[in-house]
């Protein structure tokens, strides 16, 4: 466990971060195979969590008729979060794709168990938000594993979540913390959609760098990372 990674495979990490897209609008028809599927869904189980709990569950939604509902669901969701923009921004958003919901052949939705006992409460005393967190991480790495697969991935943040844990039969206690679309795809894009579509800029990782406390930036130190 202690060797260290080889050139090849250290470039395999990066490129699985940097080349990671949002998918919505280049989804195939060509199925997950069972055994690509577990072996993502077992990446995200190996994320790292705080106090060891593991909140998280995976529910796995293949079903048509489960998926029109969520579709529904988020058509709905969708036309009131585009009631908020107005001009061309407007016009923007409502040509923007935010979801492959039915196009992807495999949805999945990442929840976290916000009472589970595991890990016995530690790191959790001054920071209870980190089993959230800790299933952000899951997600992460579900998603840098399918990339490696060949798979695209959506994440549907658009939809109305107490409606979607009724149709899901999530027990109230448990919270809904992605939807993901997952499907192998005709390409990926060279920078993420909403880049590419004039919707936002990635931000100067120089101007994200402090040192030491907030707002202390040395441009020496950061010529010297960056």
């Amino acid at each position: 466990m202690n060797e260290p990674f080889s050139e090849a495979e250290r470039r395999a990490v990066y490129r699985a971060i940097y080349e990671r897209r949002d998918v919505r609008s280049h989804f195939v028809d060509t199925p997950v195979p069972d055994a690509v599927l577990g072996r993502i869904l077992n990446a995200a189980h190996h994320a790292p969590s705080v106090g060891f709990m593991q909140p998280w569950d995976f529910i796995v939604i293949r079903d048509e008729a489960v998926r029109r509902a969520v579709h529904d669901n988020f058509a709905r969701a969708n036309q009131d979060a585009a009631s908020i923009y107005s001009g061309e921004r407007r016009e923007l958003y409502s040509d923007l794709k935010l979801e492959g919901i039915l196009r992807a052949p495999v949805n999945v939705c990442v929840t976290c168990d916000r009472s589970r006992n595991r890990g016995h409460g530690l790191g959790r005393q001054s920071s209870p938000e980190t089993d959230v967190y800790s299933t952000v991480c899951a997600i992460e790495n579900l998603w840098l594993a399918a990339r490696a697969e060949s798979l695209g991935v959506g994440w549907v943040s658009i939809l109305d979540f107490e409606e979607l844990k009724t149709l899901l039969r999530i027990p109230e206690h448990v919270m809904v913390v992605a939807y993901l679309c997952v499907g192998n795809v005709s390409e990926f894009g060279t920078r993420p959609d909403l880049e590419e579509r004039g919707w936002e800029g990635r931000e100067d990782l120089a101007r994200l760098v402090h040192f030491d406390t907030w707002g202390s930036r040395d441009e020496e130190q950061v010529g010297r990372l960056f």
